[in-house]
This record gives C-alpha cells, sequence and structure tokens, in this order.
C-alpha cells in the first residue's frame, strides 16, 4: 500500500448538471444524493483501505481550494493540486503523476474522477486491486470497462481481445464516437465503456507521455524539481499557458499498444447528466425521482429537484427535467437534455451570475 497513490480528478465545471452545477460551486461539491457527503468526499472515502491516506491527491481549479479544504480538511498542503487553467485530463494527470513519481519512481497510481457514483464500493475496491495487482508486474495501462446498455455517444468505447484473463488486452479505443458507430459498437458485443478510471505505474505512463505527448512530457520533465517545494506553483503557473486542450483519452490511450482493460460490474454512473442521476436515483410510484417540498398531480417519469424551503406544485408532467438552484429554474425534457449547454451558453449572455 505505500507505493499506491489515488489522484483525484475535481477541477471540472460540470455544465451538463446545470443550473445545480455552477462554475462557483460544481456538482462534485454537492451532496447530490443526499448522503450527507458531497460527490468528492464519497469518492475520497471509496478508497479507503486502497492507499494511506497521506497518498491521496486531488487536482483541482486554483478557485477551488477552499472548498477542497473545507471538504477534506485532513488533506495537506501537497496533497492538493491547484491549475491556474482548465486543460482537460491529460495535463491534470501528467502533473499529478510527475509529481508523485518525482518523490517514488515506483508508485502505482490510480486516477478516478471525483463525480461517479458507484453503488457497490466493496466490488469496486476488489476490481481496482484486480487492476494495481497487474500494474505492478508490467508496465501497462488499465482503464475500467462497463457493459453498456445503450449506444451513448457521450462515453469511449474499448474493444478487447476476449479470453480467459481478468485483464483483458484492449484492441481499439475509440473516444465518444458518433451515433450510428455507437450502434454498431453495441451490436458487436465485444465493446466496453471506457469508464475514465484509469489504473497505471509511474514509469508506464510516463513513457507513454513522452512516446504520444512529447511536448507536454518535455514541460513537466522541466519541472521535476520544483515538485514539492515553493517553486512548484510558479512552475506550474508556467507549464499550464504551454499545455494544449487534450483529455488523456485522445492524447495516449487511443494511440497506446499496451492499454488493457478490466470488466466491471460495481453500479457505475458518470453522473454527467440529469438522466444520468435519474437513472441511478430511487423512484416513486410514477417513476419519479425527487428532492423538495413537492404536491405532484398525473406527473410519471420526471426527475425534481428544488429548494426544500419552497412548495412546488406540478400537474400533467411527464418525462421532464424540474430543477431549481441559486436563482435558475430548469424545466426540459428528458429527452433533450443535451441542449443544457446551449442553455448554459445563453444565460452567461445574461449575467455570469447564472453560470
Amino acid at each position: 500500500m505505500q507505493n499506491t497513490y489515488v489522484v483525484i480528478m475535481a477541477g471540472g465545471v460540470g455544465s451538463r448538471f446545470w443550473p445545480f452545477s455552477r462554475t462557483s460551486y460544481p456538482k462534485q461539491f454537492h451532496d447530490v444524493l443526499g448522503t450527507g457527503k458531497s460527490l468528492l468526499q464519497q469518492t475520497v472515502d471509496r478508497f479507503a483501505g486502497v492507499c494511506p491516506p497521506e497518498n491521496v491527491y486531488i487536482v483541482t481549479s486554483q478557485e477551488y481550494k477552499e472548498l477542497v479544504q473545507q471538504q477534506l480538511p485532513a488533506l495537506g498542503e501537497d496533497q492538493i493540486l491547484l491549475e491556474p487553467y482548465r486543460r482537460n485530463t491529460a495535463p491534470c494527470i501528467a502533473y499529478a503523476c510527475y509529481k508523485i513519481a518525482s518523490q517514488d519512481p515506483d508508485a502505482n497510481i490510480v486516477v478516478a474522477p471525483a463525480d461517479h457514483i458507484i453503488l457497490k464500493e466493496e466490488v469496486f475496491r476488489d476490481t481496482i486491486k484486480v487492476a494495481l495487482a497487474s500494474t505492478r508486474q508490467e508496465d501497462i495501462l488499465v482503464t475500467l470497462g462497463i457493459q453498456p446498455n445503450r449506444p451513448d455517444t457521450g462515453y469511449g468505447y474499448i474493444q478487447y481481445i476476449p479470453d480467459k484473463r481478468t485483464v483483458k488486452k484492449v484492441k481499439t479505443f475509440t473516444e465518444k464516437p458518433h451515433h450510428e458507430l455507437a450502434v454498431q459498437f453495441l451490436e458487436s458485443g465485444d465493446f466496453v465503456w471506457n469508464a475514465g478510471i484509469f489504473v497505471w505505474n509511474a514509469r508506464a505512463i510516463k513513457q507513454a507521455i513522452r512516446k504520444y505527448m512529447p511536448e507536454i512530457a518535455e514541460i513537466f520533465e522541466d519541472g521535476s524539481k520544483t515538485f514539492f517545494t515553493d517553486q512548484e506553483a510558479g512552475f506550474i503557473n508556467k507549464a499550464y499557458s504551454h499545455c494544449g486542450n487534450i483529455s488523456v483519452d485522445n492524447g495516449i490511450m487511443e494511440k497506446a499498444d499496451n492499454v488493457h482493460v478490466v470488466l466491471s460490474d460495481f453500479g457505475w454512473s458518470d453522473l454527467g447528466t440529469w438522466k444520468s442521476l435519474y437513472e441511478v436515483s430511487t423512484k416513486d410510484q410514477n417513476n419519479n425521482v425527487t428532492d423538495g417540498q413537492l404536491l405532484l398531480y398525473d406527473t410519471q417519469n420526471c426527475i425534481i429537484k428544488t429548494p426544500k424551503d419552497k412548495l412546488v406544485v406540478i400537474n400533467g408532467l411527464e418525462d421532464f427535467i424540474v430543477a431549481e438552484y441559486d436563482g435558475v429554474l430548469l424545466i426540459c425534457r428528458k429527452d433533450e437534455e443535451q441542449r443544457v449547454k446551449e442553455f448554459v451558453a445563453d444565460a452567461k449572455q445574461l449575467h455570469t451570475k447564472f453560470c
């Protein structure tokens, strides 16, 4: 366990979950499921027993430092990695892995988003330990694969080579295909969704970054002596100004020839949208997911989340999202939730406080 580290990515805005998720207070800091803990806190708790508490690192935006400290007061300063700009997951992962490797070249690293839901946490931990066992032995890149139940274009798809091994070799890795291709993937039966949770050792990820993103490697290798010193923040501010906006999926996973996958079933949802929250939540007798002080009449298959100090009366709705938070009310058909980003862009034109 001493050589095992967990990196949690917590810098996103989560705009598809608007108006609940805002730039000033994104969804990872909210208690979305009503458990008494935020998604970030739940994610940290999920890794208890996987690595020592001092080996957990949070990568987030500079503007969320205080939120992280409030929600995770046990973290030391060096465990909160602050990004000056949002540059997608490749620079975020490079920063964390190069920093960890500067102190522990034998590090075995798990990288996970802060806003996922895992319903079967013991199964999840067992799955992570299987992946960690393989990356201790080999310099490979491991991702967790989820059996798809629909041709969703919002996920990466992994085609694996069927065999009896638990950690299977990946044949192809396709990030967010168009709908027709997603349908073909689903029908073929040998594709799984990429859960966006990665496991590798420090050597393997540094080798991959050097090979497939040499400009990123050069940037972070130049700063290796600044990590865990007073010069780190200054170096990162400069480094990020030279980093492109690219995901680790596009930058490495689609190209690398040493990618493996562990087929997983632990009640996963990336909670990217209102519809995904609806799917994993408990429903009433009319298939509504509700949170608020509500009177519902002839209303079915809706997700409704409103302030508890306001009585909301709804009559005659079916398959809708009704969400109110901090002065913004959203009413939208569930099957048109992809337009939420459009709504956010238009709301920003009115006033940034709405976003």
